[in-house]
């Protein structure tokens, strides 16, 4: 049994979507974020920067924190959506996503959606970066079925549930034209269907 300590946040829901698709018994242990529990000191125990999400495998009695992480640890364990002839591929796009597109995408969406009007600054040059992610997937994907070649990868699931938040980068993915067929053939399938709404609230994945 996995435990997955979660927030509805797209790095938790990289961690749900591959759940669901490799089709291993999990359970969530939600924790709030907004009053402060991932600052608990048992969650930090497992936990050392207080961020979700973690795991703990207790087949293994394992705890693994970081989203990458967990994801190379949960591909490695089911031999899925990590083939051993195209690791450097994936593995650039995974990094890709958990040092850049991940965090400058969550830099735009604070100083963009959550607190516009702080910092102008902060404004532009994030919606700018926000932008030119959206254009280089874009052309990346014109040449490429999925991130790191023809078959889908733990790359994508990392990479997916960022780009499920373009409601509120305002760039509009619908002008990207292979961004956005990667994006509407990902968002079909039936593992990341119930992975992006594993708290069962009927949360839908945004349409393009």
């Amino acid at each position: 049994m996995i435990e997955l300590f979660y927030a509805n946040t797209p790095n938790g829901r990289k961690i749900s979507i591959m759940l669901e698709e490799i089709k291993y018994p999990y359970k969530i242990t939600p924790v709030d974020i907004f009053n402060g529990e991932q600052f608990d000191s048992k969650f930090r125990s497992i936990s050392p920067f207080s961020k979700i999400p973690v795991i703990t495998d207790h087949e293994n009695n394992i705890s693994i924190f970081e989203s990458g992480a967990i994801l190379i640890y949960l591909a490695e364990k089911s031999g899925k959506f990590y083939d051993k002839d195209n690791r450097t591929l994936i593995n650039q796009w995974l990094i890709a996503q958990v040092a850049y597109v991940g965090p400058l995408l969550g830099q735009h969406h604070q100083f963009h959606h959550y607190t516009p009007g702080k910092s102008k600054w902060g404004e532009e040059r994030y919606f700018k970066i926000a932008k030119t992610i959206y254009k280089d997937l874009n052309e990346h994907l014109e040449k490429s079925k999925f991130l790191a070649g023809d078959k889908y990868s733990i790359a994508d699931i990392a990479t997916f549930p960022w780009m499920a938040r373009h409601p509120i980068h305002d760039i509009g993915l619908k002008k990207f034209k292979n961004l956005s067929r990667w994006y509407e053939s990902i968002s079909q399938r039936d593992a990341v269907i119930r992975g992006f709404d594993c708290l069962k609230k009927g949360e839908k994945i945004p349409l393009l």
